[in-house]
């Protein structure tokens, strides 16, 4: 069971991208890293998208000890976003397409679009777009209708995205969650506009009616900025988990955003006590050449060059847990 793996901290969670809405995508990544030892792995709240997830898993031939959760969030967070091109303002400069991590700027004659299913929120684009012409927006959506049919087809987990100050909405779309769920759930949380008091503040009331180690807390350092494979990207996620730490909340702890192959050694070096570790973008990005081909789950000498990547990626967090 998931508790089990978390009470062992044997957890390694694959991030395919809260935003992440391509089926197909999702579909080869759950493939290539269940079959290396992935057992969790994070979905986009999509009925289709836990389907890829399902056959991804039948794939591997792995079933057993391999859990799935779905993402959702409330307004303005960005993992629950996407990004939006004024066509108007458009200049087709380019920068947008150029660091964007997900290849979800596509040309449009004069200017560019967002292909949707592939935008993850992340936010680059616009901090580098010029004009600007790109903001991200998120569309209100009513929990209590989305997860009944996910929660029917068998997921093990739900994660709620909070980033953000609006308390009211924060309160009631948990309550929506618990309403209609009883099993373990994940807050993603970070500071980047709460600061430590209001972190914990707020952890602590969405924690107080729910019995104990029913809830895993995901750190969230950098949202979506795993680019790097070094410590200084991973370190606001080590230092976010030391904060959720030090309050002895009965939770299960969660290293995740710009998290990399470095994270578990470095928060072993910092004593944290973490029941297992989120990758999103860097697991991603290490196998997307692969991943990209449309052979990939065909091709199997392509497919062992990415499995071998995914194993050490793997194996190397591993280590360092429990």
């Amino acid at each position: 069971m998931l508790k089990d793996l978390l009470e062992e901290k044997k957890i390694f969670k694959l991030v395919c991208g809260a935003g992440n809405e391509d089926a197909a995508e999702v579909e080869k990544l759950v493939t290539l890293y269940s079959k290396a030892g992935c057992n969790f792995f994070d979905l986009s709240a999509k009925p289709e998208i836990v389907d890829a997830a399902k056959r991804g898993l039948a794939n591997a031939g792995i079933t057993e000890n391999r859990y799935l959760c779905v993402s959702v969030g409330i307004q303005g967070d960005p993992h629950v976003s996407k990004a939006y091109i004024d066509s108007e303002k458009c200049r087709k400069c380019g920068r947008c397409n150029a660091v964007c991590p997900c290849k979800a700027l596509v040309e449009k004659g004069s200017h560019y679009k967002v292909n949707k299913t592939r935008c993850i929120g992340c936010g680059k684009c616009v901090k580098n777009c010029p004009v600007p012409c790109i903001e991200m927006v998120s569309e209100f959506v009513d929990l209590k209708v989305v997860l009944p049919p996910l929660i029917e087809k068998g997921i093990d987990c739900i994660e709620f995205h909070t980033l953000g100050e609006n308390e009211i909405e924060v309160e009631d779309k948990w309550n929506d969650i618990n309403t209609v769920f009883d099993g373990i759930l994940s807050i993603c949380i970070d500071r980047a506009k709460l600061g430590n008091e209001k972190l914990i503040k707020r952890l602590n009331r969405l924690i107080k009616n729910r019995k104990d180690f029913s809830t895993i807390i995901q750190a969230d350092g950098c949202p979506m900025s795993g680019d790097a494979d070094d410590y200084k990207t991973t370190l606001q996620a080590v230092a976010t988990a030391e904060i959720v730490q030090n309050e002895n909340l009965p939770v299960y702890i969660m290293l995740s955003g710009g998290t990399n192959s470095k994270t578990t050694e470095l928060a072993k070096m910092c004593g944290i006590n973490f029941h297992g570790i989120a990758i999103g973008t860097y697991a991603r990005k290490i196998v997307e050449k692969y991943i990209s081909r449309e052979d990939f789950l065909t091709n199997q000498a392509v497919f062992n060059d990415a499995l071998e990547i995914a194993k050490n990626l793997i194996t190397k967090s591993m280590e360092f847990m429990g």
